[in-house]
């Protein structure tokens, strides 16, 4: 995983054009239940931050990216979680985390409709959480404000926190040599 995160990295920073798409990228299988598992998304979206620290790149495009991406998935999601119920749980690869499935469970009956903006902050939750809101048959608009608010937010603050933390780095880093 750490050399695909590595060469998506790379791939953005050589390819300045494409950081928008590819952000869209990420972020959609980061929200898309059966993908999210299966793909380091997160890693990748804050590492491109970080490049975006070294002035490589610039921020809106994958904020804007990430966030349209994001709100595809999810709501994606969502509506497989409508249309198949509690069986999409027992597909692969959600059967191979139960865990997971129940932890979502109890969070998403415990707090309902801020489960959906919580979730896309926390990685096991993400997985799982936008199925669950079209398992529990959530009213289709109030899922899309929540949501829409969730991914915008989300896409801002993942990549930024690789931006502030490369931006910290190279703080460190002239303070220690001077440069």
């Amino acid at each position: 995983m750490e050399a695909l995160v590595e060469t998506a990295i790379q791939f953005v920073r050589d390819n300045r054009d494409w950081a928008g798409p590819i952000a869209f990228f990420f972020a959609f299988a980061e929200t898309l239940a059966l993908a999210s598992i299966l793909i380091p998304s997160t890693a990748i979206l804050i590492g491109v931050g970080a490049v975006v620290a070294t002035g490589a790149l610039d921020f809106t495009p994958i904020w804007i990216g990430g966030a349209i991406g994001a709100i595809l998935g999810s709501t994606i999601s969502y509506l497989l979680g409508w249309r198949f119920g509690p069986t999409i749980m027992g597909w692969w690869p959600m059967n191979r985390y139960p865990h997971l499935v129940t932890k979502a469970s109890e969070v998403f009956a415990k707090y309902g409709i801020i489960t959906v903006l919580i979730g896309h902050f926390f990685g096991p939750l993400r997985a799982v959480v936008f199925l669950m809101a079209g398992i529990a048959r959530m009213k289709l608009p109030l899922f899309l404000v929540v949501n829409i608010i969730g991914c915008i937010a989300w896409a801002f603050f993942v990549p930024k926190s690789g931006e502030l933390g490369g931006n910290a780095a190279w703080w460190i880093w002239e303070q220690l040599t001077g440069r």
